[in-house]
């Protein structure tokens, strides 16, 4: 008889260890790659429910290291990234609550690099994807380098960096269609988020304006996880991590989101390296929340909850220092590319919390660099190396560009100081703060977490009306994509412990005949906690348009007097002036001077623009009107609820763009004396009475 194969032959299970019956037939059970089966995967291995991660949780760490080395060489999450150089300044010395370096000094600067990026499209996608940007900033300090590795929203979709996986797999292309890229709109991210509850807060930050900013330079970031300053006499206080932009916030609209993307992909990419180029060094201010462990434990939330965070009003944000970015990289794949941030790479006077998204981040994100840049000597990449004196034990390994020089290489050893190399330093060396731990170990999630709805709501119903619409729209248009109901129903029931007008909209805007029951929840959403201003985008907006940019649909003819007027009123702003015309040659205005085009029509749409001009002579006016490219730019400009400036010459234009009688007052006739009340007018950035009228 001839021997089966191993393949052929039946592998015996264990009793009981077969499969999960369920209602849609036989499961089988969850195994680690050793096949050993699964007790728990939604929760890490702890030292009690609050403590820190356990070094041998196996199935942890096998999950995490398959996903940390599932793409070569391009990064896993946030793979789209833009990067600059520049620094921090201090204001003010905290060496009363850290010994961190930065901090020691007022007017002490840091070198820095910071590098943005969108989290779920691949390296060759789209800038203005609606996603999570990353806002990793690297601090070249004198007693080495520190990582504050966030993103521009303060709170994230899940507890346990054990879901993180999972998370991405399902928020990125669907595996056997590879499709749809740098999209969360489709079944595989909406099942998996209907099934978790705890990511509906991050939900709806993801479904708001934040997740779509007009530009890097005008967006916040955020520390996300709970961290530690640690003094010089060994006292801790709890710190959260906030950028504050100085040109304020501000997004774009989702029909424009689209239309950028498909007028300039690489438009935020280009817009920090113009505003760098011209010298309008983008700029934020560091903010910190600091706080004891007395309010942590007062506080209604856990602040080692990674979907929570501390509101503004509670504990206010303490402006420290500022972040300049004033020198573009001199070859993106060398210093953009290759940068490796960690978020183990911290500093004395700086330490971690127990938040289990952050410490297994702590183990991830090192494991990471490993595999994207070939080995462990990542750290011999110059935009990588600490800029203070370095000298360890650490030898050999793929592409060393350094080892240590002289016969030892261990330690201890018994050479003199000469021979012997560097040892350690228990008086300023970097020391853990000696936090009490204790607590059975165990897969568990504190209690303390189980509040998955309440900051959700605070989240949303502190959000303008405006602000709110978009929320809805944004939501009916992702979950339309879904194909399988059940999915959309879930979703939506998750929504109905949020908000009853919201979940209304959407169940209108899908077309669900009646509404399900809520979702189960683990704890009753809250409906005591207080509107916090600090969360809306409209309602933090700077008065200011500056950084800002002007697009001018010009024609032959064009009163060289009313352009040159509305371009000293924005260079007074800080702001600019492009020119668009039928050809990239320009204009003859009416002056007799050549007026230089910096866009053809069609090349420069409105959408690029945070306001326009529309300036055409009487006869350029009735001739651009025929053109297609110039009906859009102003009808774009209209529908996204921007400032319009125009010449009498527009009104053909108008007409054919169907906007004529919807002139309003976000509409202004331009003058040369008027020049300037126009742009303090677009301090606003949007008329969004044009909207809501048109809503």
């Amino acid at each position: 008889m001839k021997n089966k194969s191993f393949a052929d032959q039946k592998v015996p299970v264990a009793p009981g260890g077969e499969v999960h019956q369920e209602a849609g037939g036989d499961v089988p059970v969850l195994t680690t790659q050793q096949g050993v089966r699964i007790s728990d995967d939604q929760n890490s291995l702890r030292i009690g429910s609050r403590g820190p991660g356990a070094l041998e949780d196996l199935h942890f760490r096998e999950k995490l290291f398959h996903f940390d080395h599932e793409r070569i060489p391009e990064r896993v999450v946030h793979a789209r990234g833009y990067g600059a150089h520049g620094y921090f300044e201090a204001y003010e010395s905290l060496s009363d609550v850290t010994a961190a370096d930065p901090f020691q000094k007022k007017g002490r600067k840091t070198p820095a690099f910071v590098r943005f990026s969108t989290v779920a499209g691949n390296k060759g996608s789209v800038d203005l994807a609606r996603d999570v940007r990353g806002f990793a900033v690297k601090l070249y300090t004198q007693e080495g380098n520190w990582d504050i590795v966030g993103n521009n929203i303060p709170v994230f979709f899940i507890q346990d960096a054990i879901k993180f996986p999972d998370l991405i797999h399902a928020a990125k292309q669907e595996p056997d269609s590879d499709f749809p890229q740098a999209q969360t709109a489709h079944d595989n991210f909406w099942d998996f988020i209907s099934l978790m509850p705890e990511a509906m807060h991050m939900v709806m930050w993801i479904m708001s304006d934040r997740a779509i900013p007009r530009s890097f330079r005008f967006m916040e970031g955020f520390g996300v996880h709970t961290f530690r300053f640690v003094n010089a006499k060994g006292k801790s206080t709890f710190v959260k991590f906030h950028w504050k932009p100085k040109l304020g916030m501000q997004s774009v609209v989702w029909n424009e989101a689209v239309k950028i993307n498909g007028a300039d992909p690489d438009f935020h990419r280009r817009d920090l390296w113009n505003a760098i180029q011209s010298g309008e060094f983008p700029e934020w201010e560091l903010g910190v929340q600091l706080f004891d462990q007395a309010f942590a434990d007062s506080f209604d939330f856990d602040v080692l909850d990674a979907t929570k965070l501390i509101p503004e009003e509670l504990v206010p944000v303490r402006r420290v220092g500022r972040l300049v970015l004033d020198r573009c990289v001199d070859n993106f794949f060398a210093e953009t590319e290759q940068a490796a941030f960690c978020t183990n790479n911290i500093i004395p006077g700086v330490d971690f919390s127990n938040d289990p998204l952050l410490q297994g981040r702590n183990f991830s994100y090192l494991d990471t660099q490993l595999k994207r840049l070939g080995g462990p000597n990542f750290t011999h990449i110059p935009i990588n190396a600490p800029k203070c004196p370095m000298h360890h034990f650490q030898q050999d390994g793929h592409m060393a560009m350094h080892n240590p020089k002289g016969r030892a290489n261990y330690e201890p050893n018994s050479w003199g100081s000469a021979e012997g190399g560097p040892r350690e330093c228990p008086e300023t060396g970097f020391r853990s703060f000696p936090a009490e731990e204790a607590g059975r170990k165990e897969r568990v999630r504190s209690e303390t977490f189980a509040d998955h709805y309440s900051q959700a709501r605070q989240f949303y119903i502190s959000q303008t009306e405006t602000e709110q619409r978009h929320m809805a729209e944004a939501l009916v248009f992702e979950l339309s994509k879904v194909q399988q109901p059940a999915i959309r129903t879930r979703v939506v029931s998750h929504l109905l412990n949020i908000d009853d007008g919201l979940a209304g909209a959407v169940c209108k805007g899908l077309g669900l005949r009646e509404k399900p029951k809520p979702a189960p929840a683990a704890r009753k959403t809250r409906r005591d906690l207080e509107i916090s201003p600090a969360l809306s985008i409209l309602l933090n907006r700077a008065d200011t348009f500056r950084g800002r940019k002007v697009g001018a649909l010009v024609t032959d003819g064009v009163d060289r007097k009313l352009v040159d007027a509305l371009r000293r009123a924005l260079k007074k702003e800080g702001a600019m002036l492009e020119i668009v015309a039928p050809t990239v040659g320009g204009v003859e205005a009416s002056d007799g001077s050549r007026l230089e085009a910096d866009e053809k029509i069609g090349g420069g749409p409105s959408v690029v623009y945070d306001a326009v001009a529309i300036l055409p002579s009487k006869e350029g006016g009735e001739e651009i009107a025929g053109m297609a490219p110039a009906r859009d730019f102003v009808a774009d400009a209209f529908a996204h609820a921007k400032f319009i400036a125009y010449s009498d010459g527009a009104a053909p234009l108008f007409e054919k763009a169907g906007v004529v009688s919807d002139l309003d007052d976000g509409c202004v006739k331009l003058t040369v004396a008027g020049a300037g009340a126009f742009v303090q007018t677009c301090r606003k950035l949007r008329f969004w009475e044009r909207e809501q009228n048109a809503g």
